[in-house]
């Protein structure tokens, strides 16, 4: 008989995980998940506080603080993934930032980092560790797949909307050398990244309000909830899928 323990706690034993954007929200709590499971993860970020509290009372993680769109900074957290563990067996590019600008008002340069950021670096990453990988797991969003009510974040949804396309080709281009390349879309999710855009407490309740309405079950999502389909992406009983684009959204992109 034909059996998966989706929940074991040795389901990752001997394998080596890298999450990118590890130090809060999804990233922090899908690093935790990886090494609940037995992985050794390596935790991605630019501040080494937020990594340390990552990796906090879970031996299995070590930090590294890296800002995933210097050049070469591909390679070197690869290389540092190799050094800590001897191997790399997942990648998880979960990193993203919003940089709010409505039309009108766009300077040139304004959206660079975060092409940089949400685009750029998961492709370098994911150049970097095609050697050695057997999963990629990218984070995209399910408002890429309609429309975005809060004028200036669209331009986060269209370079996550451009990830899960490449996330198709890549399961693709990649199948012939063993390697499944998936994404989970998560819906509006409570964590830091709204706080991070400057907001009063007010705006960001009346945000959140906004983004409560989109979904149809009138919540945001728990990090735990992402995380969860993350991780049982990159496992083994998800071995015989691949290009597929889980949405955790309750339901945002129906509505």
């Amino acid at each position: 008989m034909f059996s998966v323990d989706f929940m074991s706690e040795g389901q990752f034993a001997g394998k080596a995980v890298i999450v990118t954007g590890g130090g809060t929200g999804i990233g922090q709590v899908t690093a935790r998940e990886f090494a609940r499971r037995g992985a050794d993860v390596l935790v991605v970020g630019r501040t080494a506080e937020r990594l340390a509290e990552t990796a906090e009372g879970f031996p299995r993680i070590r930090p590294f603080a890296a800002d995933i769109t210097s050049p070469g900074a591909a390679e070197e957290i690869v290389a540092a993934a190799l050094a800590e563990f001897g191997r790399l067996d997942v990648l998880v590019n979960n990193a993203g930032i919003v940089e709010p600008a409505a039309l009108g008002e766009i300077k040139p340069g304004a959206f660079d980092g975060v092409v940089a950021t949400n685009l750029l670096a998961p492709v370098y990453l994911v150049q970097a560790a095609m050697p050695h990988v057997s999963a990629v797991v990218n984070v995209t969003t399910a408002i890429g797949q309609r429309g975005w009510p809060m004028a200036g974040r669209e331009f986060y949804a269209a370079t996550k909307a451009a990830l899960e396309s490449l996330t198709r080709s890549w399961a693709v281009q990649l199948a012939p050398r063993g390697i499944r390349v998936t994404a989970v879309a998560p819906g509006p999710v409570a964590t830091e990244i709204y706080a991070r855009e400057g907001l009063t407490a007010e705006e960001a309740q009346a945000q959140h309000e906004t983004l409560r309405e989109m979904v149809p079950l009138r919540r945001l999502a728990r990090p735990e909830e992402v995380a969860h389909w993350i991780v049982e992406l990159a496992s083994p009983g998800a071995d015989y899928i691949t290009g597929a684009v889980i949405p955790v959204d309750g339901g945002a992109v129906i509505a």
